[in-house]
């Protein structure tokens, strides 16, 4: 690494491919992006890489876009928003790869190379039969003029191939320290396609350098093609820029996660997420603030305030749905509850009118609602029968609960309500303490009913408190 590369203006990319849906590993190595360059009071850029064009499309890049601003990133400079380094999608930069191909290429630091699909195909058959691993074996690295010239009359269009010197190649990744390669271990790889068309290591060094990013931090999966990056660098005469490599996310089956694993792995597959919450949850994967802490809630504020990159663990981390839904029910239960109703109205539209009818007793029941759910949509179970009596009822609880002898027991309770002097959580407690010891049985009995009765499922807010505040006419009316 240049010695003086941490002094250069921070600048960090997202490079996603538009091929498919938005991994949610790609959301964690942008929101990585976000934090240090928002910690280092930097420039964040999105550049579209689409030079895959059988497979990428104008969708999966919207999907890109819709993604990113769902999650809350937002970019310095992106195709979207312009800037002063764009294009910013590499379709558009062609002619800016040529350039620096050309230079490659009267510099001596690449050559054509003109084999058939079929020639390449037989030398990785020959090399299979000798054990040797498949390299491109540089059998055009020298060819004189007129050999290129009689390839070319044959009709043959060259690919350009990178010259790998003798020696190593050493680079220091801010996760993973100081890692060197054998030069001897890479081939003559391809930078150009014989249509002229950039790989993915050329066009990649190509614009990370024109667009000065000063520090790459992407995924693991990257790490492989960092040394033949340092090569271009250097061939080009540009500067490296500091290299971070973040840690595979993996499944529950501690397997790298990807789209054939079995766990949801598209970003807006986890809408009924909140944001905030999968922003949190996304920034502790592979990350930690360090001290000891056992922390697990921040802010955004607090997290771009706290990261860095020296925070980045080396070990894979474990995409867990169900720690997901855990941080999701705690952000659902600390929002402000006017907020909350706006998140719940979907899902509550039943009973909007009544809703409506009274606001201070709708934001109450809410808030009671709220303490049982553990994603946005359970509010329909939860609240419903705050609002009106035509509640679903839970079929299991009723097949176990709404006995004869229960029931008979609740018309019983019911009595009492009637002529309950104060409609008060203690007076209707000290009631139904009372029934139960007077007729001899449980009072979780007569509580489970009740509720039943009253609300259609077995669970919920402290019996007690739940009947004072649905009210004596809306609790006797459902025990009749």
């Amino acid at each position: 690494m240049n010695s003086n590369a941490h002094l250069k203006p921070v600048r960090v990319r997202m490079a996603p491919s538009p091929t498919g849906l938005f991994h949610v590993g790609s959301a964690r190595t942008a929101l990585f992006n976000f934090l240090f360059a928002r910690n280092q009071g930097g420039k964040l850029v999105l550049r579209i890489e689409d030079t895959d064009q059988t497979r990428g499309s104008l969708e999966y890049e919207q999907i890109i876009y819709d993604a990113l601003a769902w999650l809350g990133l937002d970019f310095d400079e992106s195709p979207q928003n312009g800037g002063d380094f764009g294009p910013y999608r590499q379709s558009e930069r062609t002619e800016i790869y040529r350039k620096y191909a050309a230079q490659l290429l009267e510099s001596g630091a690449a050559y054509l190379a003109y084999e058939t699909p079929d020639e390449l195909a037989a030398m990785r058959e020959q090399q299979a039969q000798n054990k040797l691993p498949p390299r491109y074996n540089n059998a055009h690295r020298e060819l004189t003029a007129a050999q290129r010239a009689q390839f070319e009359a044959q009709g043959r269009k060259g690919v350009l191939r990178l010259k790998i010197p003798e020696g190593e190649t050493t680079f220091h990744d801010a996760v993973y320290g100081k890692i060197t390669w054998k030069n001897a271990d890479l081939d003559d790889f391809v930078i150009c396609k014989s249509d002229g068309g950039p790989t993915y290591n050329f066009a990649c060094v190509v614009d990370d350098a024109l667009m000065q990013i000063s520090h790459v931090i992407r995924g693991e999966d990257g790490l492989s093609n960092t040394p033949r990056q340092c090569l271009l660098y250097d061939a080009l005469g540009f500067e490296r820029p500091t290299f971070a490599h973040l840690p595979f996310l993996l499944g529950r089956d501690r397997k790298k996660l990807s789209k054939r694993n079995a766990d949801t792995v598209s970003l807006l597959d986890f809408s009924q997420v909140l944001p905030n919450a999968m922003f949190n949850y996304l920034a502790l994967l592979g990350w930690n603030p360090g001290g000891g802490e056992t922390q697990e809630i921040f802010t955004r504020e607090e997290l771009v305030s706290r990261f860095s990159l020296e925070g980045v663990n080396k070990a894979g981390a474990i995409f867990d749905a169900e720690k997901l839904g855990w941080m999701n029910t705690a952000y659902l239960k600390a929002m402000p509850i006017e907020q909350f109703q706006t998140f719940a109205a979907p899902f509550l539209a039943n009973v909007e009118n009544e809703m409506r009818a009274d606001e201070s007793y709708t934001r109450a029941a809410l808030e009671l609602a709220r303490e049982r759910i553990h994603r946005i949509e359970d509010i329909s179970r939860t609240a419903t029968y705050f609002f009106t009596d035509n509640y679903p009822i839970d079929e299991t609880g009723a097949a176990k609960h709404f006995t004869p002898e229960n029931l008979e027991n609740v018309q019983k309770l019911r009595a009492k309500f009637e002529n309950l002097g104060e409609w008060t959580t203690p007076q209707i407690e000290a009631a139904v303490r009372g029934l139960a010891e007077e007729l001899g049985v449980k009072v979780a009995s007569l509580v489970h009913t009740t509720r039943m009765k009253v609300s259609g499922t077995t669970v919920g807010p402290s019996l007690w408190e739940l009947l004072e505040f649905l009210g004596r006419d809306r609790v006797l009316r459902r025990m009749k």
